[in-house]
C-alpha cells in the first residue's frame, strides 16, 4: 500500500471515528486537533497533529504551541509533546494519529499534574525587589482641574482674546546670538 493510499485511508477512519464529537477539529486533510480536558477550565488544552508528506513512515509533527493553549504552563506542554513523539516512534510505520489521541485522553492526568489550576499562578511575575521607603518615587500629586470658566478668565488675563503686536513670541535673536556666540578665527 502506498503512502498517499495509507494516509487516505487513515482520514476516512478518524471521519468515522470522530463524527459528531465536538473536541475533535479537522483543520485540512493532513491536520488534525483535539480539544483535551473540560471546556473552560485551566486543564484544558488542544493538541495539533500534522502529517509531514511521507506519513506514516515518518513522525508526524506535534504542536502544541497554539493560541488555544495560551494558559497552559510550558513544563506541561513539553511532556505531552514528549509523551506524543515517544508514541509516534513506536507505532512507526502504522496509522497512528487516533492511537495519539488515545494516548493524551489516557494519560491526561499525569499529563496535567503540573498544571495549576488558577490563573495567578500562571502569569510570569518578577522576582520582588525590596525598597527602601527613602529609594521609592513619591506619588504625583493629582493637579486641580479647572472649568471652563476658571480656563476662560486665565486666558484673557493673558490675552487669549486680544490682538498681539507682531514678534511677540519671536526670540529675542540679539540674546539668543549672544548665548551662542562666533567661533573665534584660529
Amino acid at each position: 500500500m502506498s503512502i498517499n493510499e495509507a494516509q487516505q485511508e487513515e482520514l476516512e477512519v478518524l471521519k468515522s471515528i470522530y463524527d459528531g464529537d465536538s473536541a475533535f477539529k479537522q483543520i485540512s486533510d493532513t491536520v488534525f486537533q483535539y480539544k483535551f480536558g473540560e471546556e473552560g477550565s485551566y486543564k484544558c488544552f488542544l493538541v495539533e497533529i500534522s502529517w509531514p508528506p511521507n506519513y506514516p513512515e515518518e513522525l508526524p509533527v506535534i504542536n502544541m504551541e497554539l493560541f488555544y493553549n495560551r494558559h497552559v504552563v510550558p513544563v506541561v506542554k513539553e511532556t505531552v509533546k514528549t509523551g506524543l513523539t515517544h508514541q509516534a516512534e513506536e507505532l512507526l510505520g502504522m496509522s497512528m494519529t487516533f492511537s495519539l489521541f488515545e494516548w493524551v485522553k489516557d494519560n491526561l492526568e499525569t499529563l496535567l499534574a503540573d498544571q495549576p489550576n488558577a490563573p495567578a499562578v500562571l502569569t510570569q511575575q518578577a522576582p520582588a525587589v525590596e525598597e527602601d521607603p527613602e529609594d521609592a518615587p513619591q506619588k504625583k500629586e493629582k493637579k486641580e482641574q479647572m472649568t471652563k470658566s476658571q480656563k476662560r478668565r486665565l486666558f484673557d488675563r493673558f490675552g487669549a482674546t486680544t490682538d498681539r503686536p507682531r514678534g511677540w513670541d519671536w526670540v529675542d535673536i540679539i540674546k539668543h546670538l549672544a548665548q551662542t556666540g562666533n567661533k573665534p578665527d584660529s
